[in-house]
């Protein structure tokens, strides 16, 4: 069995009942929002965007997040951007953590929001409250960006999917309200690689996955255009992959020793200890320490 097939044949446990409770807050509250602040990882922004999410608020004016862009691929990043601008939609790559970036985004928020803010300002309502609904998948740093963008402790933050429990409302100032939601997954992934991808940045509880399968399908996925940050990072040789994929698992394999040999992962008798390698490769590329990578790219 696959990673991706163990991920969604143990959807129970990453899909735990808040989540359902939480879609059905979010379509009750969607009627009183004015605009939809999606957060999304700048390093997997397909796979970080959630279709339940997208049926429910479709219909509002949308501002897409890019969040960690710090973390993520630069170039591939402004390609991102103008993916989503091309839909129509408002989009921005930011990094939670620098304040001075986030203030940015209501600026981004009023101009979405520009049709409304005119009608209002007709009817003699001009500095009306704007209520934006804040909204993503667990891990994506939705609640570091709330406190950045408040300027205060608003919401809890962790470095574990699952922090926020419940939906609330934070005053920002007189004119701006967000309503902040848990992070939520979908039941079931249909691209096996959209999970996989959630799987690299810890937007499913690692309790649940074979870190050594993970950590092998990670390096199958930057083994292309990263394969350099492997070799810098742990001193390891990838040899270019010519075969099918099973040949391409045991390279993967094959590098995954290498960097436990590197790294000094030792079990009792010299065994190379892949486990606590594999440990050491999802935390460098969830932490930056591979540098500034990203795992999509736009098809457009």
């Amino acid at each position: 069995m696959s990673q991706s097939d163990i991920i969604n044949s143990r959807q129970i446990q990453w899909f735990p009942g808040h989540m359902t409770k939480t879609l059905r807050l979010m379509e009750k509250e969607i009627r009183n929002v004015d605009c939809v602040l999606q957060i999304l990882d700048a390093r997997i922004p397909l796979s970080s965007l959630n279709p339940e999410i997208e049926r429910i608020t479709a219909g509002k004016p949308h501002l897409y997040v890019l969040n960690k862009a710090d973390l993520a691929d630069p170039d591939v990043t402004a390609r991102w951007v103008a993916y989503f601008r091309l839909g129509g939609d408002g989009c921005l790559a930011v990094t939670s953590k620098n304040r001075g970036g986030v203030q940015g985004v209501k600026n981004a928020i009023e101009t979405e929001l520009a049709k409304l803010l005119e009608r209002r300002a007709v009817k003699g309502m001009a500095g009306a409250k704007i209520r934006v609904m804040v909204v993503g998948i667990p891990n994506v740093g939705k609640s570091t960006f709330i406190n950045s963008f408040a300027g205060k402790a608003a919401a809890k933050t962790g470095n574990k999917p699952g922090v926020t429990k419940g939906n609330q409302w934070i005053r920002l100032n007189k004119t701006l309200e967000l309503l902040d939601t848990p992070g939520i997954l979908w039941p079931k992934f249909e691209d096996p690689n959209v999970g996989l991808c959630l799987a690299f940045i810890g937007s499913i509880n690692d309790e649940i996955l074979d870190k050594e399968e993970l950590a092998a399908e990670l390096i199958k996925n930057m083994s292309g255009r990263y394969g350099k940050r492997l070799e810098e990072r742990y001193g390891v040789t990838l040899v270019e992959n010519t075969a099918g994929d099973g040949e391409d698992t045991k390279k993967a394999w094959e590098i995954l020793r290498e960097i436990a040999r590197a790294r000094s992962c030792l079990l009792k008798g010299s065994e190379l200890d892949t486990k606590k390698a594999a440990g050491f490769l999802l935390d460098d590329f969830r932490s930056g320490k591979l540098g500034r990578v990203t795992l999509e790219v736009p098809e457009v």
